[in-house]
């Protein structure tokens, strides 16, 4: 968050990067298996100063040299997995054009693997050993807040609950000096903001943060002119953030800052790299478990005249309804009086789906929805339309699920939100999935449903 000292980390990471990259050049080596000779030198040599070259810029693409402060560990591996994904495959493009007959793609697969494994080692010590000389004091950022009330506050506890990050509040200046000598989460209001010129002669301070509500920001022409004639950085807290929804954050249109209020977080390469995961697996468990849904759908057959499978209009990505695929498990006229929750005991479920809707093996079809991009394997579960009218007037933010596709089990579902719970709370549960995505969430769901998550007290 300070220029001058990220420009030298960036360098420093850069260096560190390029380092690791050089040291995982190893293609073809002898000690490689299973490419028992080494390639001319001066293949390698070309090879691997493409890759020192572009291993940096897509690290960069990916948004790996913006500061880190604020982002853990595993989110920053992550990243790094990603960006050497992607560089892999560009190097293996690239490549194609200087290669001879026996430079071998599989050495640089074997490359990619080992750049990730270096960079991200690299990356992941240098992030611990920061926080760990931060959390003793050593490379610390001193910090004056402007504001003693509501956002302050958060300010303050966001800087609390994350010292390793190396901010230290150096004190807050009220709007009234009613407030001196009080404090504002452990820090002392040490004087007003009119006071601000003499506080920063006075104090070592790196950053000034203005954490003042909307309607005192008449005085920031002021705080700025004082601020103007020190090299202190300054920061904006908007009041605004208060209204902000899903990924709330600043944004760039041509120059001009915009305060994005609402967004949706899976787009572009997480997308891609979500419809992939989607395609792979769905895919898999297709193959694994036919033998199964062969014998459900010859089971439900046998059971009750109708037919196996039962289509039913949900609600998905952008709110567009699709035809959703389930095992059929009640009657065939069940809803001929119109449609209402399922129930326990519910009379118009059949002994097999009773059965099925336990398990939830009657959800088996809805593979077929994900291989077709209807859905996803993992996401807000779907509802129908004729409750969605009903839950948008009396539930706030619900209308926020359908901003990524639904999915057949969800962060909601392994929580154990399911039938006849709180749709308050299921919403919440949705909600917070969408705006901490990533792979790693979805395979973690998808374990904790595949270890027992199927089976559930409130399925029926």
């Amino acid at each position: 968050m300070f220029k001058r000292h990220h420009q030298v980390f960036t360098a420093l990471r850069v260096l560190l990067d390029v380092a690791m990259v050089a040291a995982a050049i190893r293609f073809g080596s002898p000690r490689t298996f299973p490419y028992p000779e080494l390639p001319p030198l001066r293949e390698t040599l070309t090879v691997g100063a493409i890759a020192l070259v572009l291993w940096p810029v897509v690290l960069r693409g990916a948004g790996l040299y913006r500061p880190q402060r604020q982002k853990s560990v595993g989110d920053e591996v992550f990243a790094v997995f990603k960006a050497n994904v992607i560089a892999g495959l560009l190097l293996v493009a690239i490549t194609y054009f200087v290669r001879e007959d026996r430079y071998s793609r599989g050495a640089l697969l074997i490359f990619t693997v080992l750049a990730f494994v270096s960079v991200g080692t690299m990356r992941f010590l240098f992030k611990e050993v920061l926080q760990a000389l931060r959390r003793r004091g050593i490379n610390l950022r001193y910090v004056l807040v402007l504001g003693s009330g509501r956002l302050a506050r958060q300010v303050l506890e966001q800087i609390e609950a994350h010292r390793e990050l190396g901010f230290r509040p150096v004190g807050c200046l009220s709007l009234t000096r009613a407030r001196i000598g009080q404090r504002v989460d452990h820090t002392e209001v040490i004087g007003t903001v009119r006071e601000l010129r003499d506080v920063l002669t006075r104090q070592q301070v790196d950053q000034v943060l203005v954490a003042l509500p909307s309607r005192c920001f008449h005085w920031l022409p002021r705080i700025m002119e004082i601020c103007a004639d020190t090299t202190v950085d300054v920061k904006l807290v908007p009041d605004v953030y208060q209204y902000a929804t899903l990924f709330g954050g600043l944004e760039e249109f041509g120059g001009l800052p915009i305060v994005n209020l609402q967004s949706v977080g899976v787009m572009g390469i997480n997308a891609l790299a979500k419809r992939a995961f989607d395609v792979i697996l769905s895919t898999l468990f297709l193959i694994l478990l036919s033998p199964l849904m062969l014998l459900v759908a010859l089971f439900v057959k046998l059971t009750s005249p109708g037919p196996v499978l039962y289509r039913q209009e949900r609600v998905g990505l952008d709110g567009k309804p699709f035809s959703m695929l389930k095992f059929r498990t009640m009657r065939d006229s069940a809803e001929e009086e119109g449609p209402r929750f399922a129930e326990p005991a519910d009379p118009r479920v059949t002994r097999i789906g009773a059965l099925l809707r336990r398990t939830s093996i009657d959800e088996l079809p809805q593979l077929l929805n994900v291989l077709a991009g209807d859905m996803s394997l993992v996401g807000p579960r779907p509802e129908r339309p004729v409750f969605i009218d009903d839950f948008r007037r009396h539930i706030p933010r619900y209308q926020l699920r359908h901003m990524v596709k639904a999915g057949m089990t969800g962060w909601a579902q392994i929580h154990g939100l399911r039938g006849q719970t709180s749709i308050e709370k299921r919403v919440e549960y949705d909600l917070y999935y969408i705006e901490h995505w990533s792979l790693l969430l979805d395979l973690r769901i998808l374990a904790r449903t595949l270890a027992g998550g199927f089976l559930s007290r409130n399925a029926y």
